[in-house]
């Protein structure tokens, strides 16, 4: 089995900062480093180095080589990686002295997916392959639908929100996942209940609290805690969580399991700096103890 995932690739640019800027104030960082991002390649990155086979489509600024070398050396397959005139995507990330953050994007490749290329992409998958998709590109409702016919699970994290986006994407959907944020925000623009939600799997991440999975079509329940760490930085934490749920289930766990996995997989990522390049291995997540 395996993974494909349409998903961002980033130049993630972060500044440790003593506190969140006001409004038009002005603040000397405290440090600077550059890194491997995007939620769509955290998730990548997180599966791969799970365990799972990865294959990441997506595309990137022809210029920037390192960003697939950088890519590869985590175990993601590349070769639906396309080069495009322009700049990769990038984020600016602002890290406070409490762990959180603040982020602004620029989509740059993210959002120049052709179609024809995608579908092709995604035509190489089995039954059994999962899709990953995220909105931090276009054309995720095509690929959707495309892999619902090919039989694939399609999991799709509803993040940045929109509304718009996920309404289009439901239809196609075999796993939901949200924050809690999120899916507050899903139920009142469909002026739904989580249960009323037309989604067969749902996930509601809640931060340091854990997360919930529900199934909509036999209301089972369940739920699972986090391993309580002091924060570093809390970037990428949901894409941890989510790159190791969809490697559990591709390895054939129990969700329970997966997720069980994936939140300690999970709060290790927390413990680090970085996104992408700091997202921990399988064997670093079963030596993790408090």
């Amino acid at each position: 089995m395996a993974i494909y995932n349409l998903g961002s690739v980033n130049i993630d640019h972060f500044y440790t900062l003593p506190h969140f800027p006001e409004p038009g104030e002005t603040l000397s960082a405290v440090s600077h480093s550059i890194g491997l991002g995007g939620k769509g390649m955290n998730q990548s990155v997180a599966a791969a180095k799970a365990g799972a086979e990865v294959f990441h489509i997506g595309a990137i600024g022809q210029s920037d080589t390192w960003v697939r070398e950088r890519i590869e050396t985590h175990g993601v397959n590349c070769q639906f990686l396309r080069d495009v005139d322009g700049t990769t995507g990038h984020a600016i990330i602002y890290l406070d002295a409490s762990a959180e953050n603040m982020i602004v994007l620029e989509p740059g490749a993210n959002v120049r997916q052709d179609g024809e290329f995608v579908v092709a992409a995604i035509d190489n998958a089995k039954p059994s392959d999962t899709l990953l998709l995220q909105n931090e590109t276009n054309l995720q409702a095509h690929a959707a639908s495309f892999a619902l016919v090919k039989g694939m699970r399609v999991i799709y994290s509803a993040a940045p929100f929109s509304a718009m986006a996920v309404k289009e994407l439901l239809p196609d959907v075999s796993m939901l996942v949200m924050n809690e944020v999120e899916a507050a925000q899903l139920c009142e623009a469909l002026s739904v209940t989580l249960e009323q939600i037309p989604a067969p799997q749902i996930i509601v991440t809640q931060g340091s609290k854990g997360a919930m999975w529900r199934s909509n079509e036999t209301g089972e329940v369940i739920e699972v805690t986090s391993t309580k760490v002091t924060p570093v930085d809390t970037t990428a934490a949901g894409d941890t969580f989510i790159g190791y749920v969809a490697a559990g289930l591709d390895l054939g766990m129990k969700i329970k399991d997966a997720m069980e996995w994936a939140a300690k997989a999970a709060a290790l990522k927390v413990t680090r700096a970085g996104t992408a390049d700091a997202i921990p291995t399988a064997d670093e997540v079963a030596g993790f103890q408090i």
